[in-house]
This record gives structure tokens, sequence and C-alpha cells, in this order.
């Protein structure tokens, strides 16, 4: 039940960018297993790819610039690039670029985990270079 409400909650955030969002905590494992709304350990969009990539905190810098943190546009369509179409998501991944090698890595660029999963395979590769357009924000944090 945990992981059907968690990721109601991710789609909602992606679809309305950062805010606050109420996540159904498990409160018990036992036989009488109850569930109530945390209001008081409210999860963002931001939290959740802070999170994501605590080990490389840089990438949330540059989810930060890219996007805003956010995932999709107020009409709920992948959010798309100002200067280049090609770019999607909250990582700004471009597609016309990326867009094959995730698809075969498995990588839905248009989902929060797939962008998020295949821009931490993206920084493995090249560092932060497929970003640098935006380092003028990310790369004085």
């Amino acid at each position: 039940m945990i992981e059907i409400t968690t990721a109601i909650v991710y789609l909602v955030a992606s679809l309305y960018g950062p805010g606050n969002v109420a996540v159904a905590q498990d409160m018990d494992n036992s036989a009488n297993t109850q569930s109530k709304t945390a209001v008081d350990n409210p999860i963002t969009l931001e939290s959740y790819v802070r999170a994501y990539f605590a080990e490389t905190p840089i990438l949330a810098e540059i989810s930060g610039c890219e996007s805003g943190f956010r995932q999709s546009d107020q009409a709920g369509n992948v959010l798309r690039g100002k200067v280049n179409k090609s770019d999607v998501g909250l990582m700004q991944v471009n597609e016309y670029y990326h867009g094959q090698k995730a698809l075969d890595l498995g990588f839905n660029l248009d989902t929060v985990d797939g962008n998020l999963a295949y821009a931490k395979y993206l920084y493995e590769k090249e560092g932060t270079a497929p970003w640098s357009a935006s380092e003028k924000c990310w790369g004085k944090k």
C-alpha cells in the first residue's frame, strides 16, 4: 500500500512541480497495520531529487537550475527546454542526443525516475559537461 501511495505522490509532484505533498506512512508492519497521512512529514519533488542524488549533490543543483525541480509544466506535459525543445524533464536531458541510449538502457526520460536515472548514468560517463550551458547557475553552488 505504501508503495502505491508513494508512487501517486511522486506522480502528482512531477505533474505540479515542487510543493508540499503529504505522504502516507506505514505506521506498523504487524497484522493490524495502520496507515495515516503524515502532514508533519511532507515530501516535495525537490527533496526527492536531493535524496536521489545524495551521493552526487551537484546533480541536484543542476536539476534546480535546469528545471526548477519540475518534471512537468502546469498543464501536466513533460517540461521542455525554453531554448531547445529537445531538452526534457527535471534534468533537461536532450532527447535528440540521448533519447535512444536512454531507451536502450530502459530509462524513460518522460518519467521522474527515468530522467533522474539517466542523468546519473550520463554524469558517470561525462561528468557535468552535458549541463555546461547552465554552469553559471549551478557552478557557484
